[in-house]
């Protein structure tokens, strides 16, 4: 059975064509809600803040506080463990079929709510047919014609990919859409150099005249090694809670349990985040070198003990290194 789509030949093709374009900062500039606390989170792929997230969010709204929980990673993962693994239908997605239909999107189409959270996804274009930051980008236009800065939140947590180096990711550094960050790190190399260079693109920011800062840490999976500790010292940003790596933990996420609550034995943990959430004052971090990151870890570990070694001309040659007689002109002596 084949959908008959009108004109999808020409939707292909903007898709196309948007593919090849650069992602624009441009974006709405209004002044968010005075009282309304705007906190995007970041981390590395898969280490945990989707979970961490869901769970600060309900704690919140058990609180008393009005919570949106906005996901702003392509993967539109933010909301699953939320709604107990139920897909939530993405800004992007809709804004597109309802276009296609001559249709306009409404606040129900996109944004959802339980245990007290509200909650949306801003999805992005399918693989390899468009730029995830330009879906960033259209998603918060959207929010912006759905009345966003008029809403009436306590907090607005907004769950981006680590990759600021995609001009979309770090559009709440880059043009002072949230008050503060907070990242989401582990005892490992790898979420530790992406929070390094969440870090990096703060103090840039700085520099240039932004007034984002970064809130604090949240260590999760911790295991007791302690290098997301002295990263957290040597960048000089506080640690704001930390996660063990329990079993029981492990369990309840992968079976979309949520943790966050007064009801559960770890209710007083997420508490304990909420609380310092809420207090933390936006701070200019001190990035790390590559280095400076490798310090903080075993050198055996890491290769951090490895000494550079120039390669020479005859290296690159290899088999084909063939001596060629020289055709320097050399004189004797008079």
């Amino acid at each position: 059975m084949t959908l008959d789509i009108p004109n999808l030949k020409d939707f292909d093709q903007r898709l196309r064509d948007e593919a090849h374009e650069e992602p624009t900062l441009e974006v709405p500039q209004s002044e968010p809600t005075k009282h309304t606390q705007i906190i995007a989170i970041y981390g590395k792929g898969g280490i945990g803040k989707s979970f961490t997230l869901a769970n600060l969010s309900c704690m919140m709204a058990e609180m008393g506080k009005r919570v949106l929980l906005i996901g702003c990673d392509p993967k539109s993962d933010t909301t699953s463990l939320l709604f107990a693994g139920k897909a939530c239908p993405t800004i992007i997605e809709t804004s597109t079929r309802k276009k296609l239909a001559g249709e306009e999107v409404a606040i129900g189409d996109v944004c959802y709510k339980r245990n007290g959270v509200f909650a949306m996804e801003l999805g992005g274009p399918e693989v390899g047919r468009g730029c995830g930051g330009r879906g960033i980008i259209h998603g918060f236009e959207l929010l912006e014609k759905l009345g966003f800065h008029d809403w009436d939140f306590d907090y607005v947590l907004l769950d981006f990919l680590g990759d600021v180096v995609c001009g979309g990711f770090g559009l709440p550094i880059a043009r002072d859409m949230a008050q503060k960050v907070i990242l989401v790190g582990s005892n490992d190399l790898q979420s530790l150099y992406v929070a390094n260079n969440v870090c990096s693109a703060v103090e840039y920011f700085r520099k240039m005249g932004g007034n984002v800062g970064v809130a604090g840490l949240v260590i999760n999976k911790d295991d007791g090694t302690g290098e997301a500790q002295a990263f957290a010292d040597a960048v000089q940003i506080p640690v704001l809670a930390t996660i063990p790596a329990d079993d029981d933990l492990r369990k309840k996420s992968a079976n979309y349990q949520i943790v966050g609550t007064e009801k559960s034995q770890w209710g007083p943990l997420f508490a304990g985040l909420a609380e310092a959430v809420g207090i933390a004052p936006p701070v200019r971090p001190a990035p790390l070198d590559q280095d400076g990151l490798l310090a903080l870890f075993d050198s055996k570990d890491t290769g951090g003990d490895v000494v550079l070694e120039p390669a020479t001309d005859a290296d690159m040659r290899g088999k084909n290194a063939v001596a060629v007689a020289s055709l320097e002109v050399v004189y004797d002596d008079a």
